[in-house]
């Protein structure tokens, strides 16, 4: 007959199986407001963008319960060590992909302000592929915290350099149109801002891949060199 210690490590492990679910369908639906906000950018679907607004709510209450969900499990557990480390990381970590969805849904308020000219922005054929670079860190990074995987982290990390890269590409190509084109500045600040925030969620899902490394190490990361800044 199981003991009230076993009693206690089974729920506590239930408990953080629970915590690690609840984070990956925050994940889960960060990617897909990404995906459907960059779709409506591309189809200028007002209707998809307005879903993608919509459906950020989902990811605040799955916030509000993983913050509900940890403050019971440090009062009832009161875990130490490793199992301390990854229940803080939870909470860290939801409140970062919780504003990643608003990244989204940000990026989503812009689809109705930018096709309102006939200059055909070349730039724009290029914001998905930045979005899934950004995407597939979000994804990859959660995996991560999911299985402890600190090396998977650390691979996160590494391509933020290429996401900043990327970006600085696509700055300089919307400054150049906006220039010769001057009837654009509108549209064209309006796809600066949006590149500006999938930049912003390599860095957060960057942060995300440091405090994995954390829980499952006990260390930090090492410093990263400083992308050399292009900011609007």
């Amino acid at each position: 007959m199981p003991t009230g210690h076993e009693h206690t490590v089974k729920a506590f492990d239930e408990e953080i199986g629970h915590l690690r679910a609840l984070i990956s369908q925050m994940g889960g639906l960060a990617e897909q407001g990404i995906s459907d906000a960059m779709l409506a950018l591309q189809r200028n679907d007002p209707t998809l963008a307005k879903e993608v607004r919509t459906a950020d709510a989902k990811i605040d209450a799955i916030q509000a319960e993983v913050e509900r969900l940890v403050v019971r499990v440090i009062a009832l557990r009161a875990p130490m060590a490793d199992d301390l480390r990854e229940v803080v990381a939870a909470l860290k970590i939801a409140a970062v992909v919780e504003r990643i969805g608003d990244y989204a849904k940000n990026i989503a308020k812009r689809v109705p302000m930018i096709h309102q000219g006939e200059d055909r922005i070349e730039a724009v054929s290029l914001l998905p592929a930045m979005a899934q670079m950004a995407s597939d860190m979000v994804h990859d990074v959660l995996d991560a915290f999911s299985a402890r995987n600190a090396e998977a982290a650390v691979a996160v990390c590494e391509r933020d350099r290429a996401l900043d890269d990327f970006y600085d590409s696509i700055f300089r190509t919307l400054v150049t149109f906006m220039v010769e084109n001057p009837r654009t500045i509108g549209q064209v600040a309006h796809l600066l801002f949006v590149a500006k925030n999938l930049e912003r969620i390599g860095d957060h899902a960057t942060n995300v891949a440091e405090m994995v490394y954390f829980a499952a190490t006990g260390r930090y990361l090492a410093d990263r060199e400083p992308a050399e800044p292009s900011d609007l």
